[in-house]
């Protein structure tokens, strides 16, 4: 960790970029790049939470240090020094915060891969519950959801669903959608009885969801077109009736990984085509991160990619009107509200254990 005095001068790299990047936002030939925009207003609004922290706190070591000097000579201003040195300590510990080590990707915006899993038509109604929750959720932060491909069931559930939640304008990191959606994919278990259950017996059953960053235009993914086997159908709505009379729908097979991205949702197969390549470079990029975060062992908050209610990161227990995320400990007693979109807890208990982990190795870095 930095001496007191030694880190305002550590940022001075940092506070010499947010000028450059200040001048980059203006410049026409980023405002006529609107991928070139969003990435430097990415970093602009990170620098620029970097430069407000760092004016906080040399504005507090200032105060304190005037006030330290009066109170030496006259004692009667000595009372006014402890709150200044609390005030001082509270922006160092928010600085340090801030430039703590974080995900590269906390502003990019999110897929959700919803997919029903162990309990048949009521792991499919579940996955529909899901699908809702994290659309309420978006709606609540002023995020748009748009529904990039789903398979229903006869009863209205999804056999599988993907979601695609995009923020407004460049966020924060930390404001970002997956900055937030990150830690929903694993196993999601729910404990309830079924529309299907005459005896009114609980049942459990189990969703898989995958969350990934949407990687940006300009992202270093490259899709050799001889690794793809594209096939194209019939649209189908629920119960596999046919929703249009060409063969618009896609599904695109990547030979080397064995990924498969269908797409049926938009009225044309090249549109269909362009948003199956968007969520495969998504999960091309999301494997090879998971890859190398777990060379290098610090994947912390691990995504279970088989739908098996043993490896469950959280349950719905409707009986109880209980929610419980079992990385946390979260327990609360609020499911419908959750499954309104009243998940601001449940996320915020895992963004804290994050962040713990993340200032704990900031500050303990030599």
């Amino acid at each position: 960790m930095n001496q007191p005095h030694d880190d305002l001068a550590s940022l001075e790299p940092l506070l010499a970029e947010y000028a450059e990047v200040e001048q980059d936002m203006a410049s026409p030939a980023t405002l006529a790049d609107p991928a070139r925009l969003r990435r430097v207003g990415r970093r602009y609004a990170k620098l620029g939470r970097v430069k407000a922290a760092a004016d906080r706190l040399a504005a507090a070591r200032d105060d304190l240090g005037a006030a330290r000097e009066i109170a030496a000579e006259d004692p009667s201003f000595a009372p006014e020094v402890p709150a200044l040195e609390e005030e001082a300590a509270a922006a160092h510990e928010a600085l340090m915060r801030i430039l703590a080590p974080r995900d590269p990707q906390d502003a990019l915006n999110a897929i959700l891969e919803i997919k029903a899993g162990e309990g048949g038509e009521e792991s499919a109604l579940f996955a529909s519950d899901l699908a809702r929750m994290y659309a309420r959720y978006a709606e609540a932060h002023g995020w748009s959801v748009t529904e990039m491909s789903a398979t229903h069931t006869e009863l209205g559930g999804f056999k599988d669903v993907t979601l695609a939640i995009r923020a407004k304008g460049s966020p924060a990191p930390d404001e970002g959608v997956w900055a937030h959606l990150k830690y929903e994919g694993g196993v999601h278990r729910v404990q309830r009885v079924p529309v299907t259950e005459s005896a009114g017996r609980i049942h459990t059953s189990a969703v898989g969801v995958f969350a990934m960053p949407e990687i940006e235009d300009d992202e270093d993914i490259v899709i050799d077109p001889n690794d793809l086997r594209i096939d194209v159908y019939r649209s189908s709505g629920p119960g596999g009736q046919s929703v249009n009379t060409t063969d618009s729908a896609v599904r695109i097979t990547h030979l080397p990984s064995g990924i498969v991205v269908s797409m049926q949702n938009e009225k044309s197969q090249l549109q269909n085509k362009e948003a199956a390549l968007r969520v495969l470079a998504s999960r091309l990029a999301a494997e090879a991160r998971a890859k190398k975060e777990a060379e290098a062992s610090a994947q912390r908050l691990s995504q279970v990619r088989t739908v098996d209610r043993s490896e469950r990161i959280r349950t719905y227990n409707f009986p109880e009107n209980r929610i419980a995320d079992h990385r946390t400990g979260f327990k609360a007693h609020n499911l419908d509200q959750v499954l309104d979109g009243a998940l601001d807890p449940v996320i915020a208990s895992l963004r804290e254990a994050d962040e713990a982990e993340r200032l704990a190795r900031a500050t303990s870095a030599p």
